[in-house]
């Protein structure tokens, strides 16, 4: 079981769990205030990913949890920005604790990747994250899996995979403040600050190369994914126009050579 200092937020952990985004999102379905709550699973049998992708983890291999984030005060266009400054958090805990260097890939998942070129060996998925919306609060639940000494999938990879010899709970109290952090400046600007859109930014894997997205309604479009906006959706150039991404499933072709 992690042991961590709860800091800001009120911090429950349970052995094992189907999703501990469901469970915090059945709780504020029940009446529960989960706005500062936190949800820690030892173990997840139903990971919850995007499109209802689902997973599960051996015991002790991952951190697995969930947070509960007011966002009344911040326009609902902005809360897009949640899954992303989520993986800022992460990526900077990682850097802090484990010395391992991360990316992020737009919109949901850090890559464990130095630079942009997602193709360099060990490169791999090391977390990935999942935003939802509770009702009826104005509550998002951020949930996260972070890989440390096991990866749950062939194509991912953890941080023991890396070389780095971590434990989880400073690493999970380096996630958590780091979110909260975020979340408050986030908070505080009704939207993305200055320093989260940079950051954001320059940690970006997505953000120069060029991709495949895949839209709803089974479009697809190719081109170089030139930036993010001021809410957070992805720009892809495709040569002939420039399209501004909400949601989609997003595929790294190459790394556009300057």
């Amino acid at each position: 079981m992690i042991d961590v200092k709860s800091g800001p937020w009120r911090i429950d952990r349970v052995d094992e769990t189907g999703s501990t985004n469901a469970d915090l999102l059945a709780r504020a379905a029940a009446g529960e205030d989960i706005a500062g709550a936190v949800l820690i699973a030892d173990s997840q049998t139903a990971g919850r990913g995007r499109h209802g992708r689902s997973w599960s983890t051996p015991p002790g291999s991952q951190i697995a949890l969930s947070v509960g984030v007011s966002v009344g005060a911040v326009p609902s266009a902005a809360w897009g920005w949640l899954p992303l400054l989520a993986g800022v958090a992460v990526v900077d805990a990682v850097a802090e604790v484990a010395g391992v260097t991360a990316g992020l890939k737009w919109p949901n998942d850090v890559l464990a990747v130095a630079g942009r070129d997602v193709s360099a060996p060990g490169a791999g998925k090391l977390a990935g994250i999942l935003a939802e919306v509770a009702a009826p609060a104005p509550v998002v639940v951020v949930g996260l899996g972070l890989n440390v000494s096991e990866a749950p999938d062939p194509a991912a990879t953890s941080l023991s995979a890396l070389g780095a010899d971590v434990h989880r709970g400073p690493l999970t109290e380096a996630v958590l403040w780091h979110l909260d952090a975020r979340i408050e400046g986030w908070r505080s600007a009704k939207g993305a600050d200055a320093a989260l859109a940079a950051d954001y930014r320059a940690r970006s894997v997505t953000i120069g190369n060029r991709v495949r997205a895949g839209l709803p309604g089974d479009r697809t479009i190719e081109g170089v994914a030139t930036d993010v906006d001021d809410l957070g959706r992805l720009r892809i150039d495709t040569g002939a126009e420039t399209v501004t991404v909400s949601a989609g499933d997003i595929t790294h072709l190459r790394a556009v050579t300057p």
